[in-house]
């Protein structure tokens, strides 16, 4: 039974054949490939380091960990993106690292049916690399695969470079457009200041007085001295005619009071009462003063927006964190030959059996 079922040529073709080159790949063929792993994090100065509640609670749906999350992601992006390619071939020779000598082509590249374009290469760098994220403790692991342990590493160490320099960039052009703003903002209200102080001193210049309020104050005094002299002199004029009706005196007590009520009345026309009087003057001069404080002030709050800016950036600034730095693996990790041998061989057993059941079904339906 066992002898016809070795010579059935549909066992032999779907199971001896590939089980027989599985062993024979794997047992002799397969080139040796050393796996070197980092682990990394992406998080700013306020964010919680990985580990604590905050994280813990995020790995489950709960909690805010999901800018750290982004951030690690777009690094993640990096490292699968055609740009960490081209860098690596740049600075690396990426086609030379995944070409060695001695190398089976099978594993190697290019592949007998692939291609040396640009796409080639990168559909080829995806097998030898990847990257994760571990949601509970907010830790991304790399993994990358070469030839020889210095390649892997080597590999492993420049995305990890890459990554921070993206991360680096992120952090530039969140400065440069956040501080832009801010110091916009600051020169629009110096602008301000200076515009308001130009026009109130050229307000000073054009009616030749420091402060009209303070003058007005001075000719208010001068007012209430003037009539604190005529009241007395209109009394002491009261108690000489009173006295004396036909005193020579009175007619020239009289004039003194009309020069001092002109006088009184002329302080008084200076005040207000006409265009040219420091009551319009006073409520122009009050407004550019307005004008000028809140401007000062608008300057003050635009730069302590702008200090707060700069604080706040420092606060979220983003930063990779190397917790494992590649390792310089001593040993090859792949591939599995057992593993691999034994798989091959039971995915083919597998596939004999439905391969068989359809078979005999089909007959039994003929039938």
């Amino acid at each position: 039974m066992l002898a016809r079922l070795l010579s059935a040529p549909l066992f032999l073709l779907l199971v001896v054949v590939p089980s027989v080159a599985a062993i024979f790949y794997f047992g002799l063929i397969a080139a040796p490939m050393y796996v070197s792993e980092a682990q990394f994090v992406v998080r700013s100065s306020s964010q919680p380091t990985a580990g604590t509640l905050d994280s813990v609670l995020a790995g489950v749906g709960f909690g805010t960990a999901s800018t750290g999350t982004t951030d690690a992601y777009v690094v993640h992006q990096y490292v699968m993106s055609r740009d960490a390619v081209r860098d690596l071939q740049a600075h690396h020779d990426l086609r030379a690292l995944l070409a060695r000598s001695n190398v089976d082509m099978v594993s190697r590249y290019p592949r007998p049916f692939e291609g040396r374009s640009f796409e080639d290469l990168y559909q080829a760098y995806t097998r030898f690399v990847t990257v994760g994220y571990n949601s509970q403790t907010g830790i991304s692991t790399l993994r990358v695969k070469a030839f020889r342990a210095e390649d892997a590493a080597a590999v492993a160490n420049a995305l990890l470079d890459g990554g921070e320099a993206v991360v680096n960039r992120l952090n530039e052009r969140a400065a440069a457009d956040a501080l832009n703003d801010a110091n916009r903002h600051v020169r629009d209200a110096e602008t301000e200041v200076v515009s308001s102080e130009a026009a109130l001193t050229q307000f000073r210049n054009r009616e030749r007085l420091i402060d009209p309020a303070r003058s007005s104050l001075a000719q208010m005094e001068l007012v209430g001295k003037l009539e604190t002299v005529l009241a007395t002199l209109r009394a002491q004029r009261a108690a000489l005619s009173a006295s004396a009706p036909e005193s020579p005196q009175l007619p020239v007590m009289d004039q003194q009071i009309q020069a001092f009520e002109a006088q009184a009345d002329a302080q008084r026309t200076q005040i207000a009462g006409q265009d040219t009087s420091l009551a319009p003057m006073i409520g122009e001069y009050e407004r550019l003063v307005i004008d000028r404080d809140f401007a000062a002030k608008e300057l003050t709050v635009a730069s302590a927006s702008a200090e707060e800016a700069r604080l706040d950036l420092n606060r979220k600034k983003l930063y990779l964190e190397r917790v494992v730095s590649p390792n310089v693996p001593d040993s090859p990790r792949l591939p599995k030959r057992l593993y691999s041998i034994g798989i091959t061989i039971l995915t083919c057993l597998l596939i004999y059996g439905v391969v068989v059941l359809i078979i005999a079904g089909l007959r039994e339906h003929g039938q």
